[in-house]
């Protein structure tokens, strides 16, 4: 009997992918205004290449930007970039459709909730409040407090020390099968990919879930 579901966070709450594109290209878009000498375009597939080189969540990744492509860090383009991301981020941070119904049904059937993610800790929870989802979540385990990105074990195994619950009874929910769903078979949990959070991903999917969900809100045909 499933008595808690934990979800993933970017990609099955959040469409992260599509989000950090926009506010990506609209922070390009203002530096090159400001007076950053190449296009748009050049930028942006500059921007992507450090993405990869310095991972997506980097916080210093528009300073490294800059030195690339200028050999220094104008304060004046770095701040309007900066003030153009957080714009679009603001008006852009919500949940996938469905999300919130669901999240509310699933407490009302008495399910705990809660989030593994490999999110740095702060920008996780900032995210759940910006999205005004956080009160709904009994436990959030982030990267910054396991220091162990999935498919490890740790992350899912404080999620279940918290909870107090056993493996069998949960069922996590993501979009990357070789992190959250081979993590969380490993430990004995049932699974559920988010196929919705999957546009983004070329390669073929290997690893197979217990369930698979277009939709969030299937999720309560698993639990039913």
């Amino acid at each position: 009997m499933i008595k808690a579901v934990l979800f993933d966070l970017d990609n099955t709450l959040i469409d992260f992918i599509k989000m950090k594109r926009i506010c990506s290209e609209e922070a390009v878009s203002a530096m090159t205004d400001a007076g950053l000498p190449l296009s748009k375009e050049k930028g942006v597939k500059i921007l992507y290449e450090l993405y990869r080189e310095y991972g997506i969540e980097n916080q210093k990744i528009f300073q490294e930007f800059l030195n690339k492509v200028s050999g220094k860090i104008d304060k004046r383009i770095l701040a309007e970039g900066i003030s153009a991301y957080r714009k679009v981020k603001a008006g852009f941070l919500k949940p996938y459709p469905h999300v919130v119904s669901t999240l509310i049904k699933l407490k009302e059937k008495g399910l705990k909730l809660g989030i593994v993610s490999d999110a740095p800790e702060l920008q996780g929870w900032i995210r759940l409040a910006d999205m005004r989802i956080i009160y709904f979540f009994d436990t959030v385990v982030t990267l910054g407090e396991t220091g162990k990105k999935k498919p490890s074990k740790k992350p899912f195994q404080i999620a279940l020390k918290k909870l107090g619950l056993k493996p069998e009874e949960i069922l996590f929910v993501g979009e990357d099968p070789e992190r959250d769903i081979k993590g969380a078979k490993a430990l004995g949990m049932k699974t559920a990919l988010a196929l919705y959070g999957l546009g983004y991903r070329k390669r073929p999917v290997k690893i197979k879930a217990d369930y698979e969900i277009r939709d969030v809100a299937e999720i309560l045909k698993i639990v039913r």
